[in-house]
Formats: C-alpha cells, structure tokens, sequence
C-alpha cells in the first residue's frame, strides 16, 4: 500500500482513538472493500469492536474513502477509484517507484552461480543464475550496496578427474573446448565409476600432484581451465550477470589447510579414522564434517572455510549470501556451524534452489546426460522464431532474430523464476512459450499492446482522475499501489517468485481491463486520455519488476 494512503488510514484511526502498532490486510474478495484493518487487541470481542469503530470513523473529510464496513472482527475501507488514481498515478510515473532506503549505507555480498570448471555449464547452474540475478536487484532497489562475486570450483575432484582421463588416453579438444571439457569429464566419471578400485590410487595421485602444484600437471591444469572460464564468460554477458570479482578455490585452498591445523590446535577438530581430519557435530545433529582427508588432500569444507574469512575481510559486508542447489544444505548448515565454533560472527545465509527436470527425467552430469543450459536456449529459440517468422512475413531476419532472443531469455529466465526456489520444477517447453497463463510471453504480449495503444493514442493531455471508476481501473490501481510492499517482501523471502506472481497479476488485471472496456474508441477525449496514462502507469511498472528480474520486454510480439 502506499505511504500516502496508509498515512492517512493510520491518522483516521488515531482520532477515533486507536492506539499501538496499526496493520492493514487486502480483503480476500474485492467486494469486501481494499483495505482492511483486524481489530484484534482492541478488546475483548473484536466482532463488535470492530462494528463500533466502523460506526465512529468520521470519514466525511477524507475523499479517499467511499464507505467503510465492518466484517467479522475486520473493519474494511472501500476506496474511490479517482482519488486513489491521484495518489498512485503520480507516484507510478517516478522512475524510483518501487525503491526504498532500507539498506543505506550497508552492503550484503552474493556468490552466484558458482560453477565447476572442467565442467558443462547445465539448466541446475542457469536456475542459479535466475536467483542470484534476481537478488542482486533486490537489494540495489532497497538501497544496498551489492557485490556479486562467482567463486569458482577449479580445484575439486572433478578437476583431477578430467585432467586424468585426458593423460591416460591422451584426448585432443576439438570444437567448442569448455563443451567438450564437459564431454571429457562426463565420459571420466563413467569410466572411473566403472574401474574404481584400479584407477582411485591414480587419482590420489594426481590429486596430491595437483595440490602441491607439480609443475607438468599445472601447465595442463592451467590450459584447460581457461578453456572453462572462456566459455562461461561468455555466458556470464549473455545471461546479464556481472560479477565484481571472481575467486578461484585454487586461491583459497592453501590457506583453508592453515584453518584446518588451526582448528586442530584449539581442539575443535580431531584426528578420526585413517588420519583424516573431522569435527564431530553431532551433539548439534549435523553429523561428522570431514575437513580433510586421509591422504592430506582438502575438501570443499576445506577451501570454504577460507573463502568466508576472505569474503568478510575483502569487503567489509553485512551479510553473505551463498546460492546453490538444496542437496547441499546440510552441507552448509556444518559449514556455519565450524565458522561458529571458531568465532566467527558475521551473516551468512544458503538459498538452497530445486532440480530442474525435462519432462524425460532427472538430469546428472554425473551420468553423461545432462541437460545444457546451450543446448535448451537453441530449442526454444528455434521455436519461437519458426512462430515469429510466421506471424510477421513482413519482418527483416534482422528484427525477428533480435525480437526473439528477448523472448528466449525471457521465457527460460520466467519459467525458472515463477516457482519458489526451494521446489523442484519440470521444464515444459509447450507451457514456458504459451501465450496463454501464467508464462513469460503472456505478460510481455501485455506491455506490447500497452505500447502500441500508447503509439496510437499518443501522449495524455488532460488527466481527469475523476472518471476511473470501472472495478477493473480499481483494481489495476490497487495492484500499483502495492509495488514497494511486493520488491520487500520478496527481498525478505530472498524470493524472485514473487514479483514474477507479481507481474502476472498486473498483466491478467490489465488484459482483463482492456477486454472489457475501450480505451481509444471512446467519445469522452477525457476518459481517453485517463485510461491510457493508467495503462501507461501499468506498462512502466510490469516493465520495472521485470527489469527486476533482468528481463526485458518487446516493443512488438
């Protein structure tokens, strides 16, 4: 809601003497009025408490109330359409509506998407992206100094197996190098899987080899790693994602070891079987976190250790939030606890996000068989612009190439956005493209059609608010007006979601608005002009929590 009106609100409730913390709900039904306030705490029966407030309110001086009622315990306010126009329709046009101050002068940190080198960038990593990207915007909108950062798994297991596999066979790269790293590390992983007792003596090995930085096995690690952050750069720009630093677990893996033997000399961890190096967490329920092992090689809780001391002493930040999948929150959940143990006192918070599935199954690259992001971004383009290229004949190859990579991106990063990132989805391409329901392309057909209105009725001359008061202009009002709540709370919920449900609903409320009533063809030049500066006002706002979610609209579709 916003401020203007919920001052207002506040100060009739004042007067007619409620006193404490005020909060306003939205009515379930529209015909329940628009906003609602619960009168629990004003006395013993809320029912009549809020029967005689709802007799006690002088509301004759405020002309942005119609009628108020009283339902159950709730005493509801029914708005009019104009003034409420008044107050939203000015605040929509600024380009900072939405925005708020809530982080001045703090900085939060968010690592994304965190991939391995030496491995096939997947829809599980692009899912990372449409979070983290989200997030980012999040926290600049409220006011926030925001570093994204990448840390880089360059150093792990998956490394020594693809490095190990190309020696023992002596592979060549061909082609596309960072895909058939990918390739060469899916095909080790079977082999090793199948030879495991023979070939894990020559992966110890290597891995020793590796962390000691033998100098014939860092000329081939150092090669083929570029051949990786080559390729993902290149996804990182195409994908609007913009780092401000990256890290590589290579630089952090040394001094991980150091925290390891300091955590050993303040008796937080021991030595378990085999020599390697634990702390037991189970009087916490978290189990035995393994720090390193038997053979003295590090682990990931190894290189983490230091990268959350590196993190917090680099950049001074408030928070640090990690983003990845949810098969690892147990993992993180040892991780801040060892931080814990050792002193360590600073924020820091796991978005643990779903698998993504094709309708065929899980993905694994691990098996071979994983789903590229590359790989599913062609599909759907080609399929879209097979459409775009039948709908407008009349198109350049120019204009439809450049219309339908918006929609592509559109269509993957909303299809991953609109569930909560904790559920595991199945990516349906026919719904992700459907023009219909809840998808990317119906809510950019809507801000297309507002463009082309707003080309053909040109700029509004006068604005009679007075003339909204069709339930449909109500409603679209009301939905403006909760912009600055919806950017909070998905800030606070650390969910994109949210304004992606967000944008649908402002555009089903506008199509529904535009089905039911004429905005051009009316005889009223007035009533003309104020509907397309509120479908104005709906386009500028569907096009900025979109923007929120580093997706782009289209003039035409």
């Amino acid at each position: 809601m916003l401020e203007a009106i919920e001052s207002q609100l506040k100060d009739l409730l004042k007067k007619a003497g409620v006193t404490g913390e005020v909060e306003f709900s939205k009515p379930p039904k529209s015909d329940m009025g628009d906003v609602a306030f619960v009168c629990f705490g004003l006395g013993k029966n809320p029912k009549e408490e809020a029967e005689k407030l709802a007799k006690v309110l002088k509301i004759d001086s405020l002309e942005l109330i119609d009628e108020v009622k009283a339902f159950g315990p709730y005493v509801n306010f029914f708005f009019n359409a104009g003034e409420l126009a008044c107050l939203t329709l000015e605040e929509a046009s600024k380009k900072e509506y939405g925005s708020n101050n809530s982080g001045k002068d703090k900085k939060v940190l968010i690592e994304y998407p965190s991939q391995n080198t030496h491995k096939e960038f997947h829809i599980g990593h692009f899912r990372n992206v449409c979070i983290g990207n989200p997030l980012v915007q999040f926290y600049r909108k409220s006011g926030y100094k925001v570093i994204p950062i990448n840390y880089v798994n360059d150093f792990g297991r998956h490394v020594v197996k693809a490095l190990w596999y190309i020696q023992k066979f002596d592979k060549k790269p061909k082609g596309n190098k960072q895909k058939w790293l990918g390739e060469i590390y899916a095909e080790a992983s079977k082999h090793i899987e199948e030879n495991k007792e023979e070939v894990t003596p020559e992966l110890d090995e290597l891995q020793t080899k590796l962390e000691a930085r033998e100098p014939e096995t860092m000329k081939l690690f150092e090669e083929t790693k570029s051949w990786s952050v080559g390729g993902f750069k290149n996804l990182m720009d195409e994908l609007d994602v913009e780092h401000d630093s990256i890290i590589y677990e290579s630089e952090v893996k040394d001094r991980g070891q150091e925290i390891v033997d300091e955590l050993l000399e303040k008796n937080i961890a021991e030595v378990g079987e085999r020599g390697a190096i634990i702390i037991d967490l189970e009087k916490y329920n978290l189990g035995i976190a393994v720090l390193r092992k038997s053979t003295g090689g590090g682990l990931y809780h190894t290189s983490d250790l230091a990268l959350a001391e590196k993190k917090f002493k680099k950049y001074k930040v408030e928070e640090s939030i990690n983003i990845t999948g949810t098969e690892q929150n147990h993992y993180f959940k040892q991780l801040f606890k060892i931080l814990e143990l050792n002193g360590f006192k600073h924020k820091m918070t796991h978005i643990g996000y779903g698998l993504v599935n094709l309708p065929s199954g899980k993905m694994s690259s691990r098996a071979g068989n994983v789903i590229l992001y590359e790989d599913l971004r062609d599909e759907v383009f080609a399929s879209l612009k097979k459409e775009t290229a039948e709908r407008h004949a009349d198109w350049s190859e120019e204009k439809i190439n450049k219309t339908v990579h918006t929609l592509t991106m559109a269509v993957l990063k909303f299809t991953m956005q609109k569930h909560e990132s904790n559920k595991i989805i199945t990516f349906d391409m026919e719904e992700a493209m459907s023009f219909d329901g809840y998808s990317a392309p119906y809510i950019l057909y809507a801000t297309a059609r507002i463009n082309s209105l707003l080309r053909k009725g040109g700029k509004a001359k006068k604005i009679n608010t007075a003339l909204l008061k069709e339930a449909e202009e109500k409603k679209l009002l009301m939905l403006l007006g909760e912009y600055g709540e919806v950017v909070e709370k998905a800030l606070e919920n650390y969910n994109p979601s949210t304004v992606a449900r967000y944008c649908f609903e402002l555009a089903q409320a506008f199509n529904d608005f535009y089905n039911k009533h004429s905005i051009l063809n009316v005889e009223d030049k007035d009533l003309v002009s104020i509907r397309l500066a509120l479908s104005g006002a709906v386009g500028q706002v569907i096009t900025d929590s979109l923007g929120l979610l580093t997706i782009e609209t289209v003039e035409e579709m």
